[in-house]
């Protein structure tokens, strides 16, 4: 890896997610490694390769898999590699994700707290900005609306998504909804796992992304 330097908590996590590619089932890895083909190709051919992940309510999945696919870009210096999050519909990003990240070892700072659709500064690195998350429709600016890949990352979207209009590749890769948990006293350890199950994959997909650079 030649990528920047990362909070030594997240960067600790990356390390042992990392030794876990072996855990991801191999018709899992078919799905991922179609992702990293369309970013190697479009990193070779324009320099530069756009993800949107695309959840119902761009709530949960869809922000872990934006920031940690982004995450996972920069650790494997593939500062190319831009990502963005959207839904069906807007909502906000759930506060429960918001704490996950942060147990991770992220920084998130919130503008305008009171708000029903607050904006979240995530940072990773001191070496980038950090990542401006909150809900907004799937095609909704700053998301592209071309020259794109729409990752599906619920079933519920991927139905209610027949048409992605502008992408060049739509993947579904899909995650359970952590949301099963809220009020639980399982709620933190689940979407922790949850976390961690997407870290993982996000990491093995720049992974192949590199190994076909070299």
């Amino acid at each position: 890896m030649k990528g920047i330097s990362l909070y030594h908590e997240l960067s600790r996590l990356i390390d042992q997610r990392q030794a876990e590619f072996d855990r991801i089932p191999e018709s899992r890895k078919k799905e991922l490694e179609e992702v990293s083909a369309y970013v190697r190709r479009r990193l070779d051919v324009a320099g530069e390769a756009k993800l949107t992940f695309i959840c119902t309510h761009n709530s949960r999945r869809s922000h872990f898999s934006q920031i940690w696919a982004k995450v996972a870009a920069d650790a494997y210096g593939l500062g190319g590699v831009t990502t963005f999050s959207g839904g069906t519909e807007a909502t906000a990003m759930n506060a429960r994700v918001v704490d996950s990240l942060r147990r991770s070892g992220f920084v998130v700072d919130v503008d305008h707290a009171g708000a029903d659709n607050p904006t979240y500064s995530v940072r990773y690195s001191d070496e980038t900005a950090p990542l401006k998350c909150f809900s907004k429709v799937f095609d909704q600016a700053p998301n592209p609306t071309t020259d794109y890949a729409a990752v599906m990352t619920c079933s519920s979207a991927d139905d209610a998504c027949p048409i992605v209009r502008g992408c060049e590749l739509r993947a579904p890769i899909r995650y359970e909804d952590p949301k099963v948990a809220d009020d639980t006293a399982d709620e933190a350890g689940v979407y922790d796992e949850r976390s961690r199950q997407i870290c993982r994959e996000m990491l093995y997909m720049m992974s192949r992304v590199e190994a076909a650079g070299e």
